[in-house]
This record gives C-alpha cells, structure tokens and sequence, in this order.
C-alpha cells in the first residue's frame, strides 16, 4: 500500500489548484468599478485595442499608426526606425522612449516595452473605471489558478508513474490506475472549463465593453487593426514587421 500516500498527494494538489482556479474565476467575475458602464461610449481605437487584444494590440496599433503618418518605418525584417522623434501623444512618446536614443530597435524587443508604459496603462486605468475593461488582477489570478491546476495534473500523472513502480510485481494495477484517475479527471475538467469559458482568462473587455467592441466599424486598416489583430493586416510587410523574430 504504499501507493497510498502518493494517491493523497495527488488528491490534495488537485482540490488545492482546483479551489484556487474556482475563487479566482469567482473573483474576476465580481464587478469592480467605480461607476456603472456607459453603453453610449464611444470607443477610441486605442481603447477597441485594449478591449479586443489588451496592451500589445494598444502597441501594435500605436506602431503601424506611426508607420502609416510616416514617423515611423516598420521594415519587414523586424526594425523600427524613428523619423519624427517628437510624439504627438503619449501612446507615440511611449514608441519613442521604448527605441531609445539610437533611433532603431527590433519591434520584438519594444513591443513589451510599450504595452508596459504608463500611457497604455493610462488607457486600462480608464476603462476599468469606466466598467468596460476587466481588471488586470483578476486576469493574472484566473491565469495563476490555471498554472496551479496544470502542475496539479502534471504532478498527478508522475505520482501515478511512481505509484506503478512502488507496486509488488503481483498487485492488480487497474485498482491503482482508477484511484489516481479522480484527481486526473478533476484538474484535466477544470483546465477544459477554463479554456472554454475563460481564455483569454478572462476577456479583457467587460460585458459591456464587448458589445462597444461590435459598434466599431472595420472601415479602415487601423479599426481592423484594433479590432482583428494584425493577423488581419493585408501588407506582408507590415505582418512581418510585427512578428519578425
């Protein structure tokens, strides 16, 4: 019986992560906004950005706004290049700052850096106050309790490898398989309900906010942009500017 202890093991990560991904999801579900959603809104493009793809899309969307107005150059391998160091707002002095002084940097290193500046943080702060955006806690808890439930499954399958090799060579092996199939069930159905109704986890526009996001018109490359994501840019370049590694 020494299979035992490890089955416990298993049973007990598996309620632990699973408990953590349930309050979590519970949590990010809760309202935390300071005024009701205004379905009057009108959405900027940064904003749809965020709504529709959350800091990166406000950063591509910034990128290729710049490149269209010809103050920046997105080159196809990958390089973005300064041409009018002066920003007109802060989503453009954000770009600006995240290239740095020698006026050309790999778009896969500034990416990050702008999602992460205080203008697209400005951005969020504004529309989860506004009651359209999720909080951005909520999102890394529900994504936290999803990693634990992960680990949970991964450590349920090494316990029941462990647990097959503890066995005497003459004990039935299905009674063991059966046991460490609940925990297995538990985080695999967990991480199944997560990714069907959470993933992203969770949306990064509240209810209300989604259904702004359906008032943008795809009328032009940037609302597409904003909206789509840059998978559904028509230039190759401009593609390939954005994803070059």
């Amino acid at each position: 019986m020494l299979w035992v202890p490890l089955l416990l093991v298993a049973c007990a990560a598996a309620a632990v992560s699973a408990a953590r991904l349930c309050l979590a999801a519970v949590a990010a579900a809760r309202p935390a906004r300071r005024e009701d959603p205004d379905p009057q809104h009108e959405l900027t493009l940064p904003e749809a950005a965020y709504l529709s793809g959350g800091p990166l899309r406000v950063a591509d969307l910034t990128l290729v706004s710049m490149h269209r107005a010809r103050r920046l150059l997105l080159a196809h391998t990958g390089w973005a290049t300064v041409v009018d160091p002066d920003g007109r707002d802060d989503l453009e002095r954000s770009v600006i700052g995240a290239i740095g002084p020698a006026g050309q940097a790999r778009t896969t290193a500034i990416r990050p850096a702008i999602a992460d500046a205080d203008a697209v943080r400005a951005v969020a702060d504004r529309l989860v106050t506004a009651g359209l955006a999720a909080p951005d806690a909520g999102r890394r808890s529900v994504a936290a309790g999803v990693r634990s439930v992960l680990a949970s499954l991964l450590l349920t399958v090494a316990l029941a490898v462990g647990a097959l090799l503890v066995l005497p060579q003459d004990a039935p092996v299905t009674p063991v398989l059966s046991w460490f199939a609940l925990p297995l069930l538990l985080t695999a159905g967990c991480l199944l309900i997560a990714r069907a109704e959470a993933h992203p986890y969770p949306h990064w526009a509240s209810p209300t906010g989604q259904t702004l996001l359906g008032t943008v018109p795809p009328d032009d490359v940037l609302a597409t942009l904003a909206t789509r994501g840059p998978g559904s840019l028509d230039d190759p370049g401009l593609r390939a500017a954005l994803d070059a590694g």
